[in-house]
């Protein structure tokens, strides 16, 4: 039997703020602890602003079922003040279980995408893509709607934060 599967999951927003203040949190990893939404994000161990595709940023994390961990986000879309993406690679974990799976790349994406639609007014689009994923974890993120709530707290965030 082939393997299903699936569209990438998109939440959008409108921000009272340019696309270039959007883009500079964004750009900015030091900053996605305070935009994130699902409470996942505990620090960033990089200490630079991305500036283009193959720049490489580090972040500290934490859930209930994976405990600590450590995950080396690799940027894979970068157009200035339009979009910005990266695949994540688990680097670093806690429990025994997930050891074998540091350094692999399984084929999800973060992106978001701005898109002026009025002077100092813009829609940002989150998006989880898993399409190209295994099965297990397209499985485990339910083909990426377990995110939503989250990226609609994060998009909230980014909002709060634009326009600080």
């Amino acid at each position: 039997m082939p393997e299903t599967r699936c569209d990438p999951v998109a939440v959008s927003r409108r921000i009272d703020a340019s696309a270039r203040d959007i883009f500079e949190v964004l750009a900015d990893p030091a900053s996605h602890p305070r935009l994130d939404g699902s409470g996942m994000l505990r620090e960033c161990a990089s200490d630079s602003v991305i500036t283009g595709i193959g720049d490489v940023f580090v972040m500290r994390m934490h859930n209930a079922e994976m405990g600590d961990y450590e995950i080396t986000n690799h940027v894979v879309d970068y157009e200035l003040n339009r979009r910005i993406g990266w695949e994540p690679v688990l680097s670093g974990a806690s429990r025994a279980d997930d050891a074998q799976d540091i350094g692999t790349r399984n084929g999800h994406r973060w992106a978001y995408e701005l898109t002026a639609s009025e002077p100092g007014v813009t829609v940002v689009t989150e998006i989880f893509d898993c399409s190209g994923s295994p099965a297990w974890l397209r499985g485990a993120v339910a083909n990426g709607n377990r995110w939503v709530e989250a990226m609609t707290k994060s998009l909230e965030r980014l909002d709060e934060l634009a326009r600080g």
